[in-house]
């Protein structure tokens, strides 16, 4: 042990025992809370700053964002931009929406197939609503060939997005590229490489395995071994897609039919709202004469009962 400047310094030994951390006043007082979103586990704010910065000589053009997410249920495609408010969708597809475009709803809508779809459906949809559809149309017929609208495009420049995929895992044909990929085939302009597609192997990119899975023929391909494995297991696991006339045979059709009903008419239909059928009624506000004269009622009923007790 020394002592220098009114300090004692110990030589610290070589094996360091249990040191406890201990989270006094002091660090509590300077603690500082995470945003909300950031403490519920939902927004990458580390991405999202990426994302949404624009270049302040651009003068407040919008930088937007395809975001995907996944549900248990459904898949939501939404074309984004942020301001200070807050973010703004201009436009928004989901899965959901599918089985109006001739897709039986037991097919499922949040497969690898149901997400290029709805990908599809996004671009035509937005590229409508900004009168670019004619000009940009994209692949008209999915064949998983690596595309880019960028080094087709003449003219005018095509709508450009950056993929968000939030929290997502972004594995080697994760469904989220499928939803890119619809999306590119649509007609948008997203940055994007084929490393990530479904059926890129070992750094080689299969067009034609990718293609099939865009038609549903990686669930066809189990449809067919599990029928001849056991056909018990396959009538019980695929009962709603006997019961809908989807087999092995039909899924690529199927699944190219929606994709033409969807070039043909993406624009969202509204849908009529019916009347409530009952009409929530209020009483009539009384004046002051009335209320005056049933209070005189009311202690005249109050009096009388008093006197027959």
């Amino acid at each position: 042990v020394r002592f220098s400047n009114r300090r004692f310094y110990f030589p610290q030994s070589r094996k360091m025992g249990f040191v406890k951390a201990v989270r006094n006043k002091a660090y509590y007082k300077r603690f500082q809370v995470k945003y909300r979103r950031r403490r519920q586990g939902k927004t990458d704010y580390y991405a999202r700053r990426r994302l949404t910065l624009q270049d302040k000589n651009k003068y407040n053009t919008p930088k937007y964002r395809m975001v995907v997410r996944f549900s248990n249920r459904n898949v939501t495609a939404q074309i984004v931009s942020a301001k200070l408010e807050g973010d703004n969708v201009i436009c928004a597809a989901y899965s959901n929406e599918l089985p109006s475009y001739g897709l039986p709803a037991a097919v499922g809508l949040t497969n690898y197939s149901a997400a290029y779809a709805t990908g599809l459906l996004l671009a035509r949809r937005v590229l409508t609503q900004l009168d670019l559809a004619n000009e940009f149309k994209g692949v008209e017929k999915a064949d998983g060939e690596d595309f880019s609208i960028a080094d087709v495009a003449e003219d005018r420049r095509p709508f450009r997005v950056v993929l968000d995929v939030g929290l997502q895992r972004t594995s080697t044909g994760a469904r989220v590229f499928g939803a890119l990929k619809g999306a590119v085939d649509g007609g948008l302009d997203i940055p994007h490489s084929n490393k990530r597609f479904a059926g890129n192997a070992d750094g080689e990119y299969d067009a034609s395995r990718h293609r099939a899975y865009i038609f549903g023929g990686h669930v066809a391909e189990y449809m067919t071994s599990l029928k001849e494995e056991d056909q018990d297991a396959y009538n019980r696991q695929f009962s709603r897609y006997i019961k809908a006339g989807i087999n092995a045979d039909n899924m690529e059709a199927t699944w190219a039919k929606v994709h033409a009903a969807i070039r043909a008419k993406p624009a969202h239909a509204k849908k009529a709202r019916k009347a409530p059928a009952t009409k929530r009624t209020r009483k009539a506000k009384l004046t002051a004469p009335q209320r005056q004269a049933r209070a005189a009622v009311r202690f005249a009923n109050f009096q009388y009962k008093m006197q027959q007790q």
